[in-house]
């Protein structure tokens, strides 16, 4: 797609899998070994960009371990794209240890604006070898207000949620991205949807597309490898879907197109061909695609 064929803003998906990636390292299991056969089943770590077909700036949603390959597909995207900041999420390795290729080893970048809630600023400056970043002026730290929009542009803001999630360096968020009439919400991890201080279906209400946590299908998924799932807690695929249609049921509205991304090697809706992939789709429902854009 080219820069004559787009206007405003898009959100470009720029990786779909948990913070391994997939193929996952030294895992042989079917999904892993068919992805290091076949680089159309490969997943990127999850992220997002957004990118202004008029200026080629963008702003990348999360600091994946697969940064350079993901601001490659950017570069792919618009001949004049120029990296304008970072969104971070939260201190898990999946979001925020591309960073690091912003330092003087590799960009050796100048200011570049890092959005992070005040936790994680502070987990960023206070350790390193993310200090030395600071300390170097590759990265500026902007701290962000919860649940208060922060203006990108005169038709742009976006706004972090915070969300429950294994806070063990810093606090999670999720955003809201804005521009005109159109809203975008990402959420690629929290713990449950029940733990959060807000009803999943009156945000999903007031937006277009919603991308949300997708890491697990359903229980048992690590069991062969001898894993308690209660380690890394994530809403089941399955349980989101059936709470998002009970509030239907009920006539709740639930306009969003909701799409799932962040998803482990584990997880069975990874093959087209799974009758869980069939019955996701069956009810209307989606999988966030590496290199799609809304």
């Amino acid at each position: 797609m080219t820069t004559e064929t787009q206007q405003g803003w898009s959100v470009v998906v720029l990786g779909t899998a948990q913070d391994g990636g997939i193929p996952h390292a030294g895992c042989r299991c079917p999904a892993c070994i068919r992805a290091r056969r076949e680089s159309s089943f490969r997943r990127l770590v999850a992220s997002l960009a957004l990118l202004s077909w008029e200026t080629g700036d963008y702003y990348l949603f999360d600091a994946t371990p697969d940064l350079p390959e993901q601001m490659t597909l950017i570069a792919d995207w618009h001949p004049k794209a120029r990296l304008a900041g970072i969104f971070l999420t939260h201190a898990h390795i999946g979001h925020y240890p591309g960073l690091m290729y912003l330092g003087r080893e590799a960009m050796s970048t100048r200011d570049v604006p890092v959005y992070c809630t005040a936790t994680m600023a502070a987990f960023l400056a206070g350790n390193a070898p993310w200090s030395q970043l600071v300390a170097l002026g590759n990265i500026s730290l902007c701290v962000l207000g919860r649940d208060t929009p922060f203006s990108l542009a005169a038709d742009l803001t976006v706004t972090a949620l915070p969300v429950p999630h294994r806070n063990e360096f810093a606090d999670t968020v999720g955003y809201i991205i804005e521009t005109g009439n159109r809203r975008v919400l990402y959420i690629p991890d929290v713990d449950s949807w029940a733990a959060w201080d807000r009803d999943l279906l009156s945000v999903l209400a007031n937006v277009d597309v919603a991308l949300l946590d997708g890491t697990f299908f359903s229980d048992g998924e690590l069991a062969a490898r001898g894993r308690d799932m209660a380690e890394v807690p994530h809403p089941r695929v399955q349980d989101t879907v059936e709470r998002i249609l009970a509030g239907r049921a009920r006539n709740e509205t639930a306009c969003a197109r909701v799409f799932f991304t962040h998803l482990n090697h584990t997880n069975p809706l990874l093959d087209s061909n799974s009758s869980e992939h069939r019955w996701l789709r069956a009810y209307g429902f989606g999988l966030a695609t590496d290199g799609e854009t809304i």
